[in-house]
This record gives C-alpha cells, structure tokens and sequence, in this order.
C-alpha cells in the first residue's frame, strides 16, 4: 500500500496510460507534474486524504477518459483547463469541500457518459443547453450543492439518461415535462429543493413521468409541491420500487391506485395534509417494506389488509386522526421490526398477535391514543426491541412480569395509563435500560430494590406528577405554535426533533384535534391525583442520582439518599435493646465457632497433606448456574455418541443433547478437553465471565457440570442454547450449496456480531477481549440472528490445530491463523483493536466468500490487500457468487473475467487497461451496490495492519446501522440539514 504524498518522479513514467492510487491513505497535493502524463487514459486518486486544489495542468491531459478525485479534501474551484479534456467519458470529484462556479466548458464536453460532483459546495445555475453539449449523459449527480434556478427543459436531449440526481440544492420552479421523453431513466432524486409553488398543477409531473417505462425510483420529497395526487400515479411501470413525495403540501386523498404498483419497496407520503382513508388496495403491495404516513389527517381505521404486508419492516401511521381499533391482521407482518401508530383516536385493546411479534426489535410506539385493556404477557415475545412507548393511554390492569423479557429495552415508557398493582421486579432484568416512566399510574406497594442494579439507568421517573391541566395545555399549546409557525418544509420541518422516520426516536408535533380546549385534554391526558408507592427508596444505582428520578406524590416514601429529603424509615425502640443483647450474643458465639473451625481446618490439613493419593483440586464457586450429572449429559448425549458430535477443537468436543426428553429441549454441550493445561481453571474462569453478560447477540450459557465421569476421571462440560442453523463457516463453505446466504442476512449478520463485541468490549463488566473472532464462532439461530460463541475461551485456553476447519490455531498466537492481529504475532498482549482486526477479516470473508488461508493469498497478498486492490472497478468480481445469484437484478449481468487476474501490489500504480465503471453498467440495483461497498471498506477500515488506523466497535456498528438503513429505505436522503 502506497502511502503519505503522491511522488512527483511518478512523471517520469512518460508512457504510463493508468494511475489508480484509490484507498491509499495518499496525503499532500495532487502534483501539478501529472499533466505532464500525456498518455494518460485513467485517474483514479479517490478515497485518499488529498489537500489543495485541482492543479490547472491536468487541463492537459488529453487523452484521459476516467478521472477520479471522489471523496477528498480537495478545495478552491474547478480550473477552467478541465474544460479542454474533449475525451472525458466519466469526472468525479464528489465529497470534497471544492466550491465557486462550473466552468460553462465542462458543460460542453460531449464525450461525458457520468458526471458527478455530489457533496460540494458548487453554486450558480446549471446552463440551458446542456441536453444538446452533452447529448452522451447516463448518470448526472451534482446533489448536496447550492445550485440554483430552473432544472432546464434541454435533458430530453439526453436520450440515454439513466439517473438524474439533483437533491438538496435550491432550483426552483417546476419539474420539466421532457422528463417524461427519457425513456431509459431509473433514477430520478429532486428531493430537497424550492420545486413547486403549493399550486394545483404542481403534481402535472407524475402523469408525464409515467412515460418513463425503466423507472425505479421518484424522489420529490422536502419542497413545495401542492395539489393532490392524480389517479395517474397507478400507471407507472411496476418496475417502480421506491416512491418518495414526503414533506410538502399535497392535500386531498391517497388514490386506490397506488395498489398497482405491486413492486413497490418504499413509500413515503408522510408529512403532507392528505386527508381521507389508507387505502385497503396498500394490501396489495407485497413487497412492501416501508410504509410513511406519518403527520397528515388521515382518518378512518387501520386497513386490516395491511396484514398481507409480509415483508415490511416499518409501518409508521403516528400523528393522524386514525381511529377504531388495532387490527390483529398486523400480527402477520412477521418482519415487521418497527410500529409507530402514536398520537391518532385509536381505541380498544392492544392485540396480542401485534405485540407479541418477536421480529420487532427497533421500536413499537403506540402511545397518545385512547388505547384500553391490560397489556398482554405477549408482550414478554419482544426479547429484541429496543423502544416500547404505550405512554398516555387509559390502559388497565397490572403491569405484566413479562415485560422482564424484553432483555434489549432501552426506553420503557408507561407513563399516564391507569396501572396499578406493585412495580414488577422482573424489571431488573432489563439490563440495558436507560428509561424508565411509570408515572401517572395508580401502582402500590414498594419500589424494588433490585432497580439499583441498572447501571445503565438515566432517567427513572415513578412520580404522579399532578400538573394543573391549564399548565399542560399551555405547553402543548407553544409546542403547537412552533409546528405551525415555520414554513412547511426545509429547515422548520427538521428541526422539529425528527429523526429519520428508520431512526428509533419520533418527536411528532401534537395533532391540532388535541389542542382545541382543555376538556379534551383533560380526556386523553390522565392524571392520577395520587400515587400509592410507599416503602423504603434503595440507595444504589440510579436512586444516588437525585436529578435523574422523580418521586413525587408518593407520601408513603422514606429512607434514600439524603438530597431526597425523605422522612427516615421508622425503627422499633422496642426492639433496640433486645438488639444490643442479640449482638453480644452472636459475638461471643461468633468467636467459639471461629475458634473450632480453626482446629478442625488445622487437623484436616495435616491429614491431607500426608495422603499418598493426589486431591482433586478444589472447583472455586460457579453456583449461580444450577449444575446438572455426568449421567444427565451422558443420557442426553446418547452417551457422548459420535453422532451427536457437531463440532470439535482444541477446547474439546461440543455435543448435541437433548435435556428434557418429555419437552424436546435440545441444547449444545460443550466437553472440555482437561488433558489442556489449566483448563480446569480456565472452565471456572470462562464461567465467571458468562455470568455478568447477556446479550441478544452472544450465545446464552444455560448450566454447567463439574464432576467425574464413569471412569472417576475429572469432567467439565458446559451447556449452552442449541442454533440450530449452525455456524457461519458452515453456510460460508459448506459443500451442498442449495442454501446460501442472501445480501440482506449478511448485512444482519455483520451488524449482529459487531453488536456483539461492542457489548462486549465497552458495555459489560468486566469488559471481555474475544481473541477469536472468526465464521465457526458465529451461530445462527432458528430466526438466523448471529451469536457469538467461545469468547474470552481462544485468550484462557490455548488452543491447537482444528483440522476440521482447514484453520490452524497456536498456542504462542492469540486466536486463528488468518484471523490473528498481526501485532499479537509479536507479543503484544489481547486487545480491542486485535478483535476489530478479526472482524475486519470476518466481515471480508462474508461478501468475498474467500477464507483469509486461502492458497491464492501468497507473496504477500492477504485476503485485505485482495479487496483493496479489486474494490475499485473490479468488486463484483470478487464478490461471493453464491451472493451475486441470489440478486435477480445480477443474473444476466455478472463479468466474464477470471478473478485470477485481479493482483495485490504494495506501490500500486496498475499499468492495465482497467475500467471504473464496470460495475455501472451491470443491472444490480443502485441500493444493493451501495450495500455491498461501504460494507467492504469498513471491512478493510477494521483490518488495517496498525492498530491505530482500525476502527472502534463502536463506530463499526454505527455506520453498519447507516449502511442498513441506506439498503432497506433505499438512499431517502432526508436527514441532511438544508444549508443556510
């Protein structure tokens, strides 16, 4: 890998044709002695940290047809020399911080086929003639600029135009009717400007844009289109996958047509003031995976059809005036992962077949409605979801034990029903959580104590909170004013406390319906006049935090920190001298007994010390897992039956069993091979460290045995949940490929296990260190959710060659070859930038489908330096082909050439013929390229061979959140401040 500046005596290779220096951590200025090159065909610097400006000599290249600065800190303008490059077919320099005016010259380059200067700061407007200069144009992209003035009319010109992208700019007026002449357009993103004028014609547009036979994806979102929606909008081509009008002024009703486009993925038609029913014909898109409606005035009841939605993932319906109950249907959405339906008129009780659905992990709001009945024990099936708001309801009954299994919630918010009974102890299992309202609720009895151990607790609020009804609504009120206040759309709309609608927290503006007097208030807000907690306040946790709890309107509290200013818990008199002669009792006792045991202990020492025969050693306590037989695991094994044996290693052998013969309750049992010095320590030790963890994405230990087999020999083993899709090695290389893998359960793989470690590495304690990251460690469970296996084993026990694997471990290395932290090969003792390294390899391995021994990686060239070098131009030939043919967009698309011919270079300079748009023209969708590359470079971003450069796991699993988010909303570019 080349790095720091690019060397000027480069230039003397008068004859080279190719530069292509992509991700190479290049810093300095672009050497002004590069124009000299002038057999020059291909520039490829992007992804690099270069500074300066675009040197005016490269004006003088005159036979380069790709040029690259992509994703740079490149500034000043463009030199106007560019404009002399007449051969030109593709000029990126997107993601740089270049600015000013384009040259009219670059507009005039009839050989350009791409253009993209996305995420700069161009100004001016685009010239009217640019159809005509560049009649050649596939893909234009100048979005997240200031450009301005009218789109112009002269694209029609443009015949073979395949994607047109000019979001978040400020053009104005209306989209142009030529449009509707391009008829190879797939992409056309308008979003984020000043279009339209909130007239009645403003949506002339989607009659004529349905000409477009080719198109996939209309944006118009964030800008000022009025009127209504023509029934028009049904006879778009139903290669139509993303639809996205949100947040403009659109008025009138959502017409029945929209239920044609059966291919539709996304549609988003929120923030508007569409009024009238969801249509029942939204049944009918079965591909559905987004449906946004939030914040219009829509009304009637929820569709039951939208039952037949089987593969949508979020259904947000918040801020309308829906009304009836909700329908049970929606328990069929069995990928549903996110509900928002708050603050509408929605009545009746919650459905169990809705709250009970499991695939629900990132929220489920139901909050603001008028919501009745008990909150089912389903409720204990969403062991994945992370926000459960049922706020401001009239629910009843007591809050369900149940809810102590929802191990990932980090926002519980209950506040405002009519709950009563005591607060449910199984809330101590909720880890994780971070808020906690029960307020405003009728609940008695004590406050558990066990709430203290919530370390991660901020915000615990258990008070009545008795506001006076005027208060709220004056509140409300001003929140009302500020909704109201700003222009509908822009900035006003994003400031409002939204987060993308995929995001996990919604601030709606209250509906006006709400605002209307303080009767109604008084009817949708309940507010308790007393609360009957009464008992002693733990100390610990959350409760020494006095600014992050609130108790009040509990009179019958005592005790707590001081800064509470609770009344003491009262303490018997009576019994304070019988306590003073209870303790001079138990003192005198305390010093006899002491004295006994000391004799006993010193005798039994003696005796053992001259038995001939050799102890067992002595097992520290391992007692918070209930322990089973050798003769239990020995059954359940059939007697350790070669059969049942699934899997083997240095560690031992790990078992299929079946526990509990009469319920089926298989389970994995892992035998511990005590021949491996120190492994009996090492069983408690790994015991120790299992008992402080729990998360949704580690392998969950289920009890242990330590005791002697039939022979009297020592036997350690341990039990853990059965996965019963086995492990990421085998699905990656297994020999019968009927099954692979597809693109999105990948995403959820790697997504998974980086959840994992940044448990693991940041969020529990003691933090733990894996030291072995690789496929075999990774399980699938019966919903194909990874775990991670073995950590903190590969650090205790060293391990040896595992021959099934075709890995070999070391005891000198910490982990696998291939897999290992370079640094860990000289010494260096376990860290987390060693388990980021791993992940790296792991996550490369995944959309490769290449294992990091693999005997092609020789002299030098690793499976990092393999996708690095082929990630520019070249990835879809070293993408997994189990992959590639599960993509149906790829099946008549994928590249004849031999991955062989792909090399690894440490001072890359290529002088081949290479191509930067090979991968455009294949037919994989927009969304799934933009899946499977970042992915890739934060799979080399964790694999760096310094430390220093890798990623934290913390930042992997955010940006593999952005990436996910990007995949199933398809790119909504929503989210981006407009600039002042």
């Amino acid at each position: 890998m080349l790095e720091g500046e690019i060397p000027v005596n480069l230039t003397f290779c008068l004859k080279l044709s190719i530069i292509s220096l992509a991700s190479s951590h290049l810093t300095g200025k672009i050497p002004s002695e590069i124009g000299s090159l002038m057999k020059l065909v291909y520039l490829n610097l992007q992804v690099n940290n270069l500074t300066g400006g675009i040197p005016p000599s490269l004006g003088n290249l005159s036979s380069i047809s790709k040029f690259s600065l992509t994703d740079n800190n490149l500034v000043g303008n463009l030199p106007e020399e560019i404009g002399r490059l007449q051969s030109l077919s593709i000029f990126y320099v997107s993601l740089n911080q270049l600015s000013g005016m384009i040259p009219p010259s670059i507009f005039n380059i009839s050989s350009m086929t791409r253009f993209s200067i996305t995420g700069n700061e161009f100004r001016g407007s685009i010239p009217p003639a640019i159809g005509q200069n560049m009649p050649n144009l596939r893909e234009i992209r100048i979005n997240k600029n200031e450009f301005s003035g009218h789109i112009p009319v002269s694209f029609a010109n443009a015949s073979q135009l395949q994607e047109i992208d000019f979001g978040e700019n400020n053009f104005v007026g209306q989209v142009p009717e030529s449009f509707g002449n391009l008829p190879h357009l797939q992409w056309l993103s308008l979003g984020g400007n000043n279009l339209g004028s909130n007239s009645s014609n403003d949506l002339g547009c989607i009659t004529f844009l349905t000409n477009c036979s080719n198109l996939e994806l209309l944006a118009l979102s964030f800008n000022n289109f009025g009127g209504v929606l023509p029934n028009s909008i049904g006879n778009f081509s139903t290669k139509l996958t993303q639809l996205l009008v949100g947040s403009n002024l659109i008025a009138g009703m959502i017409p029945e047509t929209l239920g044609n486009l059966n291919n539709l993925i996304l549609l988003s038609l929120d923030y508007n003031l569409l009024t009238g029913v969801i249509p029942a014909s939204f049944g009918k898109l079965q591909k559905l995976q987004l449906l946004l409606l939030q914040v219009n005035k829509l009304s009637g009841q929820i569709p039951s059809s939208l039952g037949n939605l089987t593969q949508l993932f979020h259904l947000i319906l918040a801020v309308n005036n829906l009304e009836g109950s909700i329908p049970s249907d929606l328990g069929n959405c069995k990928s549903l992962q996110l509900l928002e339906i708050s603050q509408n008129r929605l009545s009746g009780d919650i459905p169990p077949q809705v709250i009970g659905l499991s695939s629900l992990f990132t929220s489920v709001n139901l909050s603001q409605n008028s919501l009745t009945g008990s909150l089912p024990l389903g409720v204990g099936k969403l062991k994945n979801i992370n926000r459960l708001d049922i706020s401001i309801n009239n629910m009843t009954g007591e809050i369900p034990e149940t809810i102590g299994n929802c191990l990932s919630l980090e926002f519980l918010n209950l506040q405002g029903n009519l709950f009563q009974g005591v607060i449910p102890s199984s809330l101590a299992s909720l880890r994780g959580l971070q808020y906690l309202d029960l307020s405003q609720n009728n609940l008695s009895g004590h406050i558990p104590k066990d709430l203290q151990r919530l370390l991660f607790l901020l915000y615990l609020n258990l008070s009545s909170n008795n506001l006076d009804v005027e208060q709220i609504a004056v509140q409300f009120q001003e929140q009302l004013d500020r909704a109201k206040g700003g222009n509908r759309k822009g900035t006003s709309r994003r400031e409002m406390g939204l987060r993308s609608p995929i995001g996990t927290h919604f601030s709606f503006p209250e509906r006006e319906s709400r605002q209307k007097a303080n009767s109604s208030l008084c009817h949708d807000f309940i507010i308790p006049t007393a609360s009957n907690l009464e008992g002693e306040v733990p100390k610990e946790g959350i409760f020494r935090n006095t600014s992050a709890i609130s108790l009040n309107g509990n009179t019958k509290l005592c005790g707590g920190v001081s800064e509470l200013h609770l009344p003491a818990c009262p303490i018997k008199v009576a019994k304070q001298r019988k306590l003073h002669g209870f303790k001079l009792k138990f003192t005198i006792s305390l010093v006899t007994g002491c004295s006994l045991l000391f004799v006993v202990i010193l005798t039994l020492y003696w005796r053992r010390k001259f038995q001939k025969k050799k102890p067992l050693s002595v097992v520290p306590s391992i007692n918070f897992l209930s322990k089973v037989s050798f003769q239990t695991l020995h059954q359940a094994t059939g007697g350790f039956s070669p059969s049942n044996q699934i899997g083997s290693g240095g560690f031992g052998s790990v078992y299929k069993g079946i526990l509990d013969q009469q319920e089926n309750n298989v389970v994995a049992i892992k035998v511990l091979n005590l021949e491996q010095k120190g492994a009996s320590k090492c069983f408690v030790a790994e015991c120790n460290a299992l008992r402080n963890i729990r998360h949704r994405n580690l392998v969950k230990i289920l009890t242990c045995c330590s005791s002697t087999d039939y022979n009297g020999n020592d036997f350690k083993a341990l039990v853990f949940e059965y996965m019963s899709n086995g492990s990421l090695e085998e699905w990656l290389h297994r020999e019968n490929q009927s099954r692979s893998l597809n693109l999105l359960q990948r995403l959820n793989i790697a997504v998974d296990v980086a959840s994992a470690l940044c448990y693991l590495h940041d969020h529990c304690e003691p933090q733990i260190i894996h030291c072995d990251i690789k496929p075999s460690n990774v399980l699938l469970d019966n919903d194909m959710i990874a775990r991670v296996g073995d950590f903190g084993l590969a650090r205790l026990i060293p391990p040896t060659p595992d021959s099934s694997e075709n890995q070999s471990s070391t005891v000198g290395i910490k982990g696998t070859i291939g897999y290992t932290a370079p640094e860990y090969v000289v010494g260096v003792e376990p860290s987390k930038q060693g388990d980021v390294y791993s992940y790296g390899i792991l996550v490369l391995q995944l959309f490769t489908g290449r294992r990091p021994t693999n005997e092609m990686f020789v002299d030098g060239c690793n499976i990092h330096t393999f996708v690095k070098t082929a990630i520019q131009g070249r990835l879809m030939q070293i993408v997994d082909p189990t992959l590639i043919a599960t993509l149906a967009e790829t099946t008549t698309s994928t590249t004849n050439n031999e991955v062989t011919s792909i090399r690894c270079y440490n001072n890359e300079i290529e002088a081949i013929e290479d191509n930067i748009d090979n991968e455009n023209s294949s037919t994989m969708s927009t969304y799934v390229w933009k899946c499977i590359l970042p992915t890739l470079q934060i799979g080399l971003a964790c694999s760096e061979e310094s430390p220093k450069n890798r990623m934290s796991m913390e930042e992997v699993h955010r940006e593999l959140h952005h990436i996910k988010i990007a995949y199933t909303s398809v790119d909504i570019r929503r989210e981006r401040p407009r600039r002042s």
